[in-house]
């Protein structure tokens, strides 16, 4: 009698990632290969979101804390070098926190919206399908300092406009997101993940 293998199809997830406690709400939704690691996953969630990896980080997921740093070794904290994302999240809806920038206090909430047949079956590279306004500039003060500088780049009259201007740059549009470029970094070493060392 012939022996019936079940083989589990390769899957890909799309997770929806928001910026906690910014309105307007700061988005993007993206696909990732769930056996992905998490020291990768922060490289894509970094390259989606426009952060430049310039300070610590961490995942919390069920009450316990996720990550890694060399120079201060936690007990409280798991090494998550070797853990894949789909050891934690495995269902739709679950969600995880992803906290960058302890001084600035960025809270972000990743929703797993789908799991989805890869009938390519091919292990998906991590794609952004969607997403709205641009991230936050690095080191501006968390929520409540970016909505304080959104207020002075919004008002020509505001004492600070000129210096959070100058700060900020020309470049600097709060409402543009580009999924293009993001897709393009995503495909490069280390998934465009700036600064990365």
């Amino acid at each position: 009698m012939q022996k019936i293998v079940n083989i589990r199809p390769n899957i890909t997830y799309q997770l929806k990632i928001t910026l906690t406690d910014v309105n307007p709400p700061i988005w993007r939704r993206f696909t990732v290969n769930p056996e992905i690691k998490f020291p990768d996953f922060h490289k894509v969630l970094q390259t989606i979101m426009g952060w430049t990896n310039t300070h610590l980080h961490q995942f919390r997921f069920n009450d316990l804390i996720y990550g890694y740093d060399e120079e201060e070794l936690d007990d409280d904290i798991i090494d998550y070098r070797n853990i894949k994302l789909n050891k934690l999240i495995k269902h739709e809806k679950e969600k995880i926190i992803y906290d960058y920038d302890f001084g600035d206090g960025w809270e972000h909430a990743i929703i797993l919206e789908k799991i989805i047949d890869n009938k390519l079956n091919q292990p998906p590279s991590p794609t952004c399908i969607d997403g709205e306004r641009s991230c936050p500039p690095e080191d501006c003060g968390g929520p409540y300092g970016y909505e304080e500088l959104l207020t002075a780049l919004n008002n020509p009259k505001h004492e600070d406009h000129e210096e959070m201007l100058d700060w900020v740059g020309d470049e600097f549009n709060s409402e543009k997101y580009d999924i293009e470029y993001v897709n393009k970094m995503l495909k490069m070493k280390n998934f465009g993940c700036i600064s990365f060392t």
